[in-house]
């Protein structure tokens, strides 16, 4: 990506997280060479201090998380998936550090976009389907395959994934432990947009830089509200109820009309901070 300047780096033996942010957009790198960006645990370990850097960056508007090279990710190191999906408190191997990454992202109040390439597998499209909006170029494929490894996914992955994708299609899914290609992971609900291989660059960073530009009061809203009605029902009213103020204290409503009827680009100027 052009104009990029690198944010930081988390160095994990093999394996390693990066952050580039070009303009309003940090990029999360996953990158292990010759595996495929296989992850490691200390990968999944730093995606929650990766995500609380980037959260109190104010010039960061939307995070998009991408495998380098020509994958998204092959999932959890196969060689050390026992110690990966270990919770530490329990000792059960119901998710450890993967669903503590996954978490991480759910829980980040700014936009998220998984830009998924390549292979997809496992406990990769754990970190995918935490992403708020998902795009594949038709090179991606997506695997989750506990069935083929005879272990459990993850109690928070399966939770997800019956909220995102149903429990009939989850159950497809995971008995099967079948590779689908992007259209079919479109078709499944898995992926939002499928992009030509050749055009993947320019059309899915577009989409990326749209988000960053529009209002950033309506999308964190309508993301904190819509996680609310999925996750904590019991929650909508209070957040309504919060964001209906935000709304009332934002220059954003009279930005965005103004800017509409002159027919020009608005520049909105509702931050996160204006929340806290």
């Amino acid at each position: 990506m052009s104009g990029e300047s690198a944010a930081s780096d988390v160095e994990v033996g093999t394996g390693k997280l990066s952050v580039t942010q070009d303009g309003a957009v940090a990029t999360i790198w996953l990158e292990n060479p010759g595996k495929r960006n296989a992850m490691t645990d200390a990968m999944w370990r730093s995606f929650p201090p990766l995500l609380r850097k980037l959260a109190s960056t104010e010039s960061v508007r939307v995070v998009a998380v991408r495998g380098k090279g020509q994958d998204f990710s092959a999932g959890a190191d196969i060689s050390a998936v026992r110690d990966i999906l270990r919770d530490d408190e329990t000792g059960h191997h119901d998710g450890g550090v993967l669903s503590l990454a996954e978490a991480a992202l759910a829980d980040f109040a700014k936009p998220t976009v998984a830009l998924v390439e390549g292979y997809c597998m496992g406990g990769a499209w754990q970190i995918a389907q935490a992403c708020d909006v998902r795009l594949a170029s038709t090179s991606a494929r997506f695997g989750i395959t506990p069935a083929k490894l005879g272990i459990i996914y993850p109690l928070s992955g399966i939770e997800r994934m019956v909220k995102l994708l149903g429990p009939a299609t989850t159950k497809y899914l995971l008995f099967s432990s079948e590779t689908v290609s992007a259209e079919a992971a479109q078709a499944l609900g898995m992926i939002a947009k499928v992009y030509p291989e050749e055009s993947f660059e320019t059309d899915a960073l577009e989409f990326v830089n749209t988000m960053a530009q529009r209002s950033q009061l309506s999308i964190h809203a309508t993301k904190q509200l819509i996680d609310a009605m999925v996750f904590r029902p019991d929650t909508v009213g209070e957040e309504n109820t919060r964001w209906q103020g935000q709304l009332v204290a934002s220059e954003d409503p009279e930005i965005g009309v103004r800017a509409f009827l002159a027919k020009e680009k608005p520049q909105f100027t509702w931050g996160p901070s204006a929340s806290d």
